[in-house]
């Protein structure tokens, strides 16, 4: 048989392996250099129970960015991580979607003879750890698609938690899926309300006595138990000194803390946390990156009138050095700061930034931020409704589902209720496809 008469039962043998490059994982690039900071943010210090799932994901998003040599190297970190986690020299199923990795990647790289050698180790481990029936997948497989789904997909919170179900099933002994499995719940509801109450509350409740080092986990329980109308200040404050004594990771409850603190607290006791999180650690982006949320929130619920020029000056500068610390993933921070600008009687700087971004090759999830976030720019900051109106257009007419578009929308609506350019946006408006 030919090389080309083997190739597509090399490909069916692929498609059937259980990998990041089977997982329908497929996002823009933006999403990709999000998610690449966030990883990088949470960290893989010693001990972390996803260290090997980490470097596995990072190896998927560095080679869908084609950044090849990262991609090798972090899919040769995550080999090693599982080795080390396992405390052992010997394969194990926790390598199978790993393994699957390097054969996919030594595959769209050409170099067929190593990717047969990893589909050979996927198969040898398979056959060796079988599932526990034919439509089942092995438990340290469910984990592992669960966490990756968990953390790469928003909409998939509530299959990554059924995913993590099956895996406790069958090892119900693993304490960190039991609590990924409570944190995957909490995640999908993305407004949560009082009302949603005792059962996520309990389960969270009993993931804590189960794992009482997680702090993530520690801090969302303190944070739903304050919207219920619990006092949870004293036990809040001692949760930061634990924070704060950790290794750094954004994986150690401190972005769920400092929520708490900014709304059952005060946001100068947010603030103070902040400032007292960067003096410990000068040098770590995550901690910046989280000063400058709570000075620019700060910021724009401050009346003008009590804006000092020292607090210009700090979230300025705070902003400016968390979008050259996230140069991929800063889309968001950069509108931040051409509105700090504005609201600073500096809108010139402002629309500067505007004009930089609108120039760029943005993709289609960038440009209706962009779009919105200028359009609300010109309206509020320049006082130019009728280019207002055109970029809230341009941003409503990308035919793809977003915060951004729903917003332009809704503005183009008051608009023309106001009866200001009303032919031109209802018709427009009828002629979008919604």
């Amino acid at each position: 048989m030919t090389a080309a008469q083997s190739q597509p039962t090399l490909e069916s043998k692929l498609e059937a392996l259980q990998s990041h490059f089977t997982w329908d994982l497929d996002s823009s690039r933006s999403k990709l250099f999000k998610l690449r900071d966030v990883l990088q943010d949470i960290g893989t210090s010693e001990g972390n129970s996803w260290q090997g799932h980490i470097y596995n994901l990072q190896g998927f998003i560095h080679y869908q960015l084609g950044f090849i040599k990262e991609a090798k190297s972090f899919f040769s970190r995550a080999t090693e991580a599982f080795h080390q986690m396992r405390n052992t020299v010997s394969d194990g199923p926790w390598l199978v979607v790993n393994y699957g990795n390097l054969a996919w990647m030594h595959h769209h790289l050409g170099e067929q003879a190593e990717s047969e050698r990893y589909l050979s180790k996927v198969h040898a481990l398979m056959k060796e750890y079988p599932s526990p029936s034919e439509d089942e997948l092995h438990p340290e497989i469910y984990a592992e698609k669960a966490w990756t789904l968990m953390t790469f997909c928003e909409d998939k919170k509530h299959l990554a938690a059924d995913y993590f179900q099956r895996a406790i099933r069958m090892q119900p002994d693993r304490v960190e899926w039991q609590t990924s499995r409570v944190l995957a719940l909490v995640s999908a509801f993305k407004h949560p309300s009082n009302e949603l109450g005792a059962d996520i509350l309990e389960k969270m409740k009993i993931a804590r006595k189960h794992d009482p080092e997680n702090l993530y986990l520690a801090a969302l329980y303190l944070e739903a138990s304050a919207r219920r109308g619990t006092n949870i200040k004293e036990e809040a404050r001692v949760l930061a000194r634990k924070v704060l004594r950790k290794t750094v990771s954004s994986y150690n409850g401190f972005t769920p803390l400092l929520r708490l603190y900014r709304n059952y607290f005060s946001m100068d006791e947010a603030i103070d946390l902040a400032e007292e999180a960067l003096e410990r650690h000068p040098d770590e982006r995550y901690f910046r990156r989280c000063a400058a949320i709570c000075y620019k929130i700060k910021f724009f619920t401050q009346k003008d009138n009590r804006l000092e020029p020292s607090m210009i000056s700090k979230v300025i500068t705070l902003c400016e050095k968390v979008i050259s610390l996230y140069p991929d993933s800063s889309l968001r921070m950069q509108i931040t700061l051409a509105n700090i600008y504005a609201k600073s009687k500096r809108q010139d700087e402002g629309k500067t930034i505007f004009k930089d971004l609108l120039e760029r090759d943005l993709d289609t999830d960038e440009k209706q931020m962009v779009y919105n976030g200028y359009a609300k720019f010109l309206y509020f900051s320049l006082k130019e409704e009728q280019e207002s109106i055109k970029y809230h257009m341009m941003a409503a007419e990308i035919p793809q589902q977003s915060f951004y578009r729903e917003d332009s929308i809704r503005n183009l609506e008051k608009i023309r209720d106001r009866n200001h350019n009303r032919r031109e946006i209802e018709k427009f408006l009828a002629n979008l496809q919604h």
